[in-house]
């Protein structure tokens, strides 16, 4: 098992229900049903510490690719194999893409109201709550590029889309699950989506994984992202 607690590195336990769980790091107590074998928690703040440096990151980039300033995000040491920082960095990538690829937003409020929508889906959203934090990400990404509320019409109906179409594509692929390569199926939904309905076309990559060898749940050539997926439909 690799990169899998935080503290000891110890495969994790998903509970049935919610424990008390004291945060090895800021010793906040809170309920949870993940710990690891060696009974560490990590709350999700302390998980994600150091994700306010996207902000720069996105500033700065002239990418019309999310994919490409995805990965950037996923080389800051913040960012782990697995975890709900993968919930803030699609939304932030797109928006980001977006921006420079001609879409008309104030690209630091959009990023702001990002993170703090992105921040507040947990981890190990995909196995409890049958929604892929990545997927609800890039639904939180058109909900604010089309300054959707709960009282919109079409926007409200364009975010629920784009998060269905990301959530259909995970679930095509199945368990375990990967936060990378939910990831890399949430943009690619949204980058076609994005072309579809707003007319903003942001570049869309063919993605080979680099991440195999830290997650210990990889489903190999199950995974469309995997090197031995695309030399199998080489042929």
């Amino acid at each position: 098992m690799k990169d899998e607690c935080l503290i000891c590195k110890a495969p994790l336990v998903y509970l049935e229900a919610d424990e008390e769980m004291e945060c090895a790091v800021c010793h906040k107590k809170e309920n949870s049903k993940t710990r690891c074998e060696n009974s560490h928690y990590v709350c999700n703040e302390c998980h994600m510490m150091g994700l306010d440096t996207i902000i720069a990151l996105c500033f700065t980039s002239t990418s019309k690719n999310p994919v490409e300033i995805l990965q950037s995000m996923m080389n800051f040491p913040f960012c782990h194999m697995h975890g709900p920082e993968h919930h803030v960095m699609v939304g932030s990538a797109l928006l980001t893409a977006y921006k420079n690829a001609g879409g008309v937003i104030d690209l630091e409020k959009a990023l702001v109201e990002m993170i703090n929508r992105g921040k507040n889906v947990p981890g190990g959203a995909c196995g409890f709550w049958g929604a892929c934090g990545a997927g609800i990400s890039s639904g939180m990404f058109i909900s604010i590029i089309s300054s959707s509320t709960p009282l919109s019409v079409e926007p409200f109906a364009l975010s629920h889309k784009m998060t269905a179409k990301s959530l259909s594509a995970i679930g095509e692929i199945g368990g375990p699950r990967c936060c990378k390569r939910d990831s890399y199926l949430s943009i690619l939904s949204a980058i076609d989506f994005t072309a579809e309905q707003f007319g903003v076309k942001m570049e869309k990559p063919e993605i080979v994984c680099q991440h195999s060898a830290q997650n210990g749940q990889c489903i190999g050539k199950r995974c469309p992202f995997s090197r031995a997926y695309h030399k199998q439909t080489k042929f």
